[in-house]
C-alpha cells in the first residue's frame, strides 16, 4: 500500500480537541517508562489493567500495530467511554476495551505474551488475588511491567499533616494515616514478596522521583489532580468535626513554608517493575 501523508485533521475541530489530553499529568512521568521497558514485538496479545481513559493501551497498540491485539480493562465505566471515542477517532482497530476488575479477569488461562499495568495495580481492593489472576492468564515467560508510586509519596504534606494530628492530640489519626500510605503504597520489597507469591520473577526494579511543585499549600489544595485522586481519602482519615481545623492548619503551615522556600515541592518516589512469568515455579 502507498504511503500517504493525512490531513483530515483539523486543529480546531471541537471532536479533535475532546480526545487531544490523551496522557494525564499524574500518568505520565510512569507511563514513559513503562513504554520504554516494554519489550515490543509481532504477534502479541497484550493486556492493559487498570487503562482508565485509554493509557496505556491505546498507545501500546498503535506502537505494536495490527499484528498484535491489545485488552483494556477498569471498572471505571465513564473512563472507558472516553477510551472508545479515543479509540474511535483515532482508527485504532487492535485496542479491545473491557469493563471488569481485576481480582476476576475474564480471560482464559495462559493467553497473554504481555501485561502492563500504569499505577493500577496498587488501587485495587485484594492485592494477592489480582497477582493470582495475573499469573494465571499469563503465558509462561510473558513479560509483565508495573508502575507505581512508593511510600514516600508527598512525604511533605503527609509529614505536615502528622505534626498538625500530634499537636491536636488525635494520636488515632495517625495511626490511620499510616495505615492508609501502606494500604495505597506498598515498600519495594513487598512487592518482591507478593510478585514472587503469585509466580512471577523480577527481573529489574527501575526507580525514581519526580517533584510536583505549587505556589503554596493553598493553590497545592485547589488542584484539579489533588481533589480529583487525593483529597477525599486525606478527608476520610479524619474525623468529621476535625477536618476544618486540621486542614486549615495544615494549609497554614504548607503556605508557611512556601513562603520560606519560594514554593511548595511535594516529591514523588515511584519504581518501573520489569517482571517474568515463571515457568513451572522457576
Amino acid at each position: 500500500m502507498p504511503f500517504r501523508l493525512s490531513t483530515e485533521f483539523d486543529p480546531s475541530a471541537p471532536d479533535l480537541i475532546a480526545v487531544l489530553d490523551d496522557l494525564a499529568l499524574w500518568s505520565a512521568p510512569f507511563g514513559l517508562k513503562l513504554l520504554e521497558v516494554v519489550r515490543l514485538r509481532r504477534g502479541l496479545l497484550a493486556l492493559d489493567v487498570g487503562t482508565g481513559c485509554g493509557f496505556p493501551g491505546l498507545e501500546l497498540s498503535q506502537r505494536l500495530g495490527t499484528s498484535s491485539r491489545v485488552f483494556g480493562l477498569d471498572p471505571w465505566r465513564a473512563a472507558l467511554q472516553r477510551a472508545r471515542a479515543k479509540q474511535r477517532f483515532w482508527r485504532v482497530s487492535n485496542l479491545h476495551l473491557v469493563s471488569s476488575r481485576a481480582e476476576t479477569l475474564p480471560f482464559g488461562s495462559a493467553c497473554f505474551d504481555l501485561l502492563v499495568s500504569n499505577n493500577g495495580t496498587n488501587n485495587v481492593d485484594d492485592e494477592a488475588r489480582t497477582y493470582a489472576e495475573l499469573a494465571r492468564v499469563a503465558k509462561p515467560g510473558a513479560q509483565m511491567v508495573l508502575t507505581m508510586n512508593l511510600p514516600g509519596t508527598m512525604i511533605e504534606f503527609y509529614s505536615t499533616l502528622e505534626a498538625v494530628l500530634n499537636e491536636l492530640g488525635r494520636v488515632d489519626h495517625v495511626v490511620r494515616m499510616r495505615e492508609h500510605i501502606h494500604e495505597k503504597r506498598k515498600p519495594l520489597d513487598h512487592l518482591e514478596r507478593v510478585l514472587d507469591a503469585a509466580g512471577f520473577a523480577l527481573e529489574a526494579a527501575h526507580q525514581d522521583v519526580f517533584v510536583l511543585r505549587f505556589l503554596d499549600g493553598t493553590t497545592m489544595l485547589q488542584h484539579f489532580l489533588i481533589r480529583l485522586a487525593f483529597l477525599e481519602s486525606w478527608v476520610q482519615l479524619l474525623a468529621p468535626e476535625d477536618v476544618d481545623a486540621v486542614f486549615d492548619r495544615v494549609e497554614y503551615e504548607l503556605n508557611d513554608w512556601a513562603r520560606r522556600h519560594g514554593q511548595l515541592e511535594l516529591s514523588v518516589p515511584w519504581v518501573c517493575l520489569d517482571c517474568r512469568r515463571r515457568s513451572n515455579g522457576r
